[in-house]
């Protein structure tokens, strides 16, 4: 135990003493100047609000494909379950020329170069399977009893499914949707080519590195790092995860 404890000791400082060299080297004085530019706190808004958006459109299709998934047999399906991985694996850059290709030039009426739908469409393209999946196995957990003492007593299969099953699963679901905020808030390679501007919070943050540096570039980047983990440990306090802090 005392090996596992040392390497899992220096594996927490691995990844937890960049987040320190980060705001140290900024401090508080440059983290709250930053704080009241227009062009960042904007910036940080429209990246949370269009991650959040992706997250409730992929709650209201990913999680009964989750389900679909979980309980049921049929053709295609480990094909199915391999192309919604597909996104994590890719290289987020080779995903943003594949959304280009396929909206940018109209693709269904839509025309979403540089607009919140085209940067809401890559977040939830490369960060849905994290919510799938959280739901698939969410309800693969489920003994399949619950389901049938509740068709049993007259459940119509609405009934099952918002008041049986989901409220079983519903850390899972919680939990899924926080990693897909989470790494839709982050996704810069597929973002950049498809929507430059308006400017997410990690394109602004590259945009000014680029054009004037590390201290430009890294009081942005303690902010983004510092607002993402407040609300990310509220939500997994009010989920009721309190053993973890």
């Amino acid at each position: 135990m005392i090996v596992f404890g040392m390497l899992s000791a220096l594996l927490v400082f691995f990844l937890i003493y960049p987040l320190l060299g980060l705001f140290y080297g900024v401090g508080m004085e440059k983290l709250i100047k930053v704080l009241q530019e227009r062009e960042v706190y904007t910036s940080i808004w429209l990246t949370f609000k269009l991650s959040f958006f992706a997250v409730c459109f992929v709650l209201l299709t990913g999680v009964p494909l989750g389900y679909l998934i979980a309980r049921y047999e049929f053709r295609g399906k480990v094909l199915l379950e391999s192309l919604i991985d597909i996104p994590v694996m890719v290289p987020h850059t080779a995903a943003g020329i594949a959304l280009l290709m396929a909206f940018g030039k109209g693709l269904l009426g839509l025309d979403v170069v540089d607009t919140p739908v085209g940067i809401m469409i890559a977040m939830m393209f490369l960060s849905a399977p994290f919510l799938i999946n959280a739901a698939k196995e969410g309800f693969r957990k489920l003994d399949v009893r619950y389901e049938h003492v509740a068709r049993t007593l007259g459940a119509s299969p609405f009934q099952l499914f918002f008041s049986v099953l989901l409220p079983q699963v519903r850390n899972d679901i919680v939990n899924g949707a926080l990693m897909m905020w989470s790494r839709g808030i982050g996704e810069f390679g597929a973002v950049v080519i498809i929507a430059y501007h308006p400017m997410v919070a990690p394109v602004l943050i590259y945009d000014r590195f680029t054009s004037y540096g590390l201290p430009y570039s890294a009081p942005v980047a303690a902010v983004m790092i510092s607002l993402s983990a407040v609300v990310f440990l509220l939500i997994r306090l009010l989920n009721g995860n309190k053993r973890a802090f």
